[in-house]
């Protein structure tokens, strides 16, 4: 069961670009809608642990997992809404290139010559990914390609924020999240709409709404399948679980979104997972 819970997170993570981009067609932009995900989620967590309120409040390491959080979200959701799932879910997946430098800043960890091993076969593989199609220098091709590699900056942050306060509370930690989750996109999509850099929030239409309460119920069953996954098995057999969400996701989009999937992106999506999965063996 804890195997299969791992793989649900992983499979709705992995397939969530489709259903974005069917809300995205409705005028529901990625941030509105990751506002609306989290919302169900923590209004959740704030009834059925209501003392989690007071922890959050008073330990403002949890506000800086909710930043990291609400970064990680806004940014995955609203890349694999608009740019090429593929390079951007394994652009996100660079998470061991950057832990590396948080966990030496914030947790004192030592770089190891392996470490320095994994920045270097993840960064070749970035490189790899960023190659453009008709050869030349590795470029980032558009917003896409920088929201992938701000959410898994995000997601590495998350992850050293929640090991250096895994004395709180889960419910407080979840609930950091969840919040994250919900003012960052708020305070982004408002300023963007503002802008005319994305469209404003959309009339209220029951085809849309209940469509994004549907996926915003099933990330939230998928974070209970995280934790009850996580908390009965070994952290590093977690992690190289969760990778088959780069499958999912990757799969999908050629099934569903008619992507193709290039030699050079192979070779360096192979580079990245290596990074990843050389990462797992340190928490072994």
């Amino acid at each position: 069961m804890p195997y299969l819970a791992l793989l649900f997170n992983a499979f709705v993570w992995g397939l969530s670009w489709w259903p974005l981009r069917h809300l995205q067609a409705q005028g529901l932009h990625p941030l509105w809608a990751t506002l609306l995900f989290f919302a169900l989620g923590g209004a959740v967590i704030a009834l059925t642990r209501p003392q989690a309120w007071a922890t959050v409040r008073r330990t403002p390491a949890l506000w800086v997992l909710a930043l990291a959080s609400g970064a990680t979200n806004a940014a995955f959701n609203w890349g694999v809404s608009t740019g090429e799932v593929v390079r951007v879910v394994l652009l996100f997946y660079l998470m061991p290139l950057w832990a590396v430098g948080l966990a030496w800043w914030l947790l004192g960890e030592r770089i190891t010559g392996l470490a320095l091993v994994r920045v270097g076969l993840a960064l070749g593989g970035a490189l790899l990914v960023l190659r453009p199609v008709d050869g030349g220098w590795p470029a980032f091709q558009g917003l896409a390609d920088w929201l992938g590699l701000l959410g898994g900056m995000g997601f590495a942050l998350t992850n050293v924020v929640l090991r250096r306060q895994a004395a709180q509370p889960t419910s407080a930690r979840a609930l950091a999240m969840f919040l994250g989750g919900i003012t960052l996109p708020a305070l982004m999509g408002t300023v963007l709409a503002v802008q005319g850099v994305i469209p404003p929030w959309p009339p209220l239409q029951l085809t849309w709404l209940w469509q994004a309460l549907a996926l915003g119920s099933l990330f939230l069953i998928g974070n209970m399948a995280l934790q009850f996954g996580a908390s009965r098995l070994p952290v590093h057999i977690t992690s190289v679980v969760m990778l088959t969400e780069v499958m999912f996701a990757a799969g999908s989009a050629v099934w569903l979104g008619g992507e193709v999937l290039r030699p050079t992106v192979l070779a360096g999506g192979a580079l990245i997972l290596l990074a990843a999965l050389m990462a797992t063996r340190d928490k072994a």
